[in-house]
């Protein structure tokens, strides 16, 4: 599977590489003059550009070499090549200390490079206290992850993306759907509030690009709490807890219809169904200061959930007595 590309415009002068992956100008110069490690974009003012895999590199090669390999003997890898024996090398070290560290491993698939190098370095790893991180997949950018074939769902993909537009969500979406993604959180730069909504109404976690590393290891540690929770939550029917089915314009509709019974039950159940998907996402949306949290947040977004679902069963039950046609929607869960 090809999942890097270098090639792509140069834009980073070396502070800035240093300071994204951690590894000092001097290191940089060095690695780049005797290895041959990078090779930067020189400017009509002999200034040197790097690209965000070159970012992504440095940050692989810190790690690696802060666990004891030699620069000489790893300068030459590709940034794939390097996260291979990265994970490689970490799977070891969890397995030798998993009685006394590790609970599981999280998995993640990343579309961004400058995210990937994030997520790669050694102070964001230490947000995760109970699990240990396997990068799987590092894509540049959304048309190669689109491309790519995934062996195993992905349980957390992670999506930085410049601009978010209507064609950025329609690849995001077809993203979810070939990698089965668990979870999927989208960090943006810029971005219109209908398809955000949008986005969130699918259940992906959408910010914008201003969190800290601390705030998104917590973030995605309570993802995965509520992915487990919700595993564990089953609906009535034995079920796993479905997505929703109705948007928010539709209940509107149904709730503005009038009724032919004495109550008004389309109008009442309707807006049941709108409040509990409110805090359904909304507990599933907050971020947690502890695990106590996280666990709470999971028990809440899984209650509602469960609670929305049968909701909406009694909302088909009401629509087929009263002749009402209700328009379903695609949505993931959230």
């Amino acid at each position: 599977m090809d999942k890097t590309k270098t090639g792509h415009a140069p834009t980073h002068k070396i502070g800035a590489v240093s300071s994204l992956s951690g590894v000092p100008t001097p290191t940089l110069r060095i690695w780049e003059v005797r290895y041959g490690t990078f090779t930067p974009h020189k400017t009509d003012g002999n200034h040197r550009l790097y690209t965000d895999d070159d970012v992504l590199k440095a940050s692989l090669l810190k790690r690696l070499t802060e666990q004891g390999h030699a620069i000489s003997g790893i300068s030459s890898l590709s940034s794939m090549e390097l996260n291979h024996l990265l994970q490689l090398q970490q799977s070891s070290l969890d397995l030798k200390s998993s009685q006394h560290k590790r609970n599981s491993t999280v998995s993640l698939a990343i579309v961004g490079l400058t995210l990937a190098a994030r997520i790669e370095s050694k102070k964001f790893t230490l947000g995760f206290i109970d699990q240990a991180i396997r990068i799987t997949d590092i894509f540049k950018d959304l048309q190669l992850a689109q491309e790519a074939h995934f062996d195993q769902p992905v349980e957390i993909l992670l999506i930085k993306i410049n601009s978010l537009d209507a064609v950025s969500k329609v690849q995001i979406q077809n993203l979810v759907s070939t990698s089965k993604a668990l979870q999927t959180i989208v960090l943006y730069s810029f971005a219109q509030e209908h398809i955000i909504t949008s986005l969130k109404h699918d259940g992906l976690i959408v910010k914008r690009d201003l969190i800290t590393d601390a705030d998104l290891a917590e973030l995605i540690n309570s993802r995965l709490m509520i992915d487990t929770t919700k595993k564990a939550f089953k609906t009535t029917e034995g079920a796993m807890i479905p997505p929703r089915k109705y948007s928010d314009a539709t209940l509107m509709k149904v709730a503005g219809i009038s009724s032919n019974t004495l109550c008004e039950c389309p109008r009442h159940v309707a807006e049941i169904i709108t409040l509990l998907a409110g805090f359904e996402l909304y507990s599933h949306e907050c971020l947690n200061k502890s695990s106590k949290d996280a666990q709470l947040h999971a028990h809440l977004s899984s209650i509602s959930g469960s609670a929305r679902a049968l909701f909406e069963s009694a909302l088909e039950m009401i629509a087929e007595h009263e002749h009402i046609e209700l328009l379903i929607e695609k949505h993931a869960n959230p």
